[in-house]
């Protein structure tokens, strides 16, 4: 039986093409976020693009969308990496909660032995918010980002209002 490593399933073409969207997403509120500061964007990528969440008109966004391109592929590979991404979010709440697990594993059954163990649960689980920080970061170099775009393209950017968002839809190819 053959062993399946790391970089054998990020090329997979769907992962790849997840990744390089998921890395155009962030590239481009990196922009939005550097041209309309105050404003919240917000994203999610798939296969087939990616959603982008933010009141902004579809031109901002398709001229941030291209300048995240041409800005990626001319080596601005950081432009990938968001500090808002759910991969920071899943890293420290998954680390929190296991800081927290091993502070009251052998803690007894009592309430009064748990609440003792409080405070020891509470500086594992900083400790570990610390630590995921720089690990979200990492995963998403490594993992759930690509910063080279390779032949990603844009097919279409649609947009329409749902109740106070501003939901735009970037179709990829490539």
């Amino acid at each position: 039986m053959s062993s399946i490593g790391l970089s054998t399933l990020l090329d997979i073409p769907l992962i790849s093409r997840i990744r390089r969207n998921h890395g155009l997403e962030h590239a481009s509120m990196h922009i939005l976020s550097q041209r309309f500061p105050g404003r919240s964007f917000s994203g999610h990528s798939d296969g087939r693009g990616f959603w982008l969440i933010g009141d902004v008109s579809t031109e901002e966004v398709r001229i941030a969308v291209q300048e995240a391109l041409v800005r990626m592929r001319a080596g601005e590979l950081n432009l990938a990496v968001h500090p808002n991404c759910g991969t920071n979010f899943v890293a420290s709440g998954i680390l929190a909660a296991l800081a927290a697990f091993m502070a009251f594993l052998g803690g007894g059954h009592r309430l009064r032995d748990r609440l003792e163990r409080l405070p020891l649960a509470a500086s594992l689980a900083i400790l570990a918010l610390i630590v995921a920080n720089p690990l979200g970061i990492a995963l998403q170099r490594q993992i759930t980002t690509s910063g080279e775009p390779g032949a990603l393209w844009v097919v279409s950017i649609t947009s329409r209002r749902r109740g106070r968002l501003m939901v735009h839809r970037v179709l990829t190819a490539g």
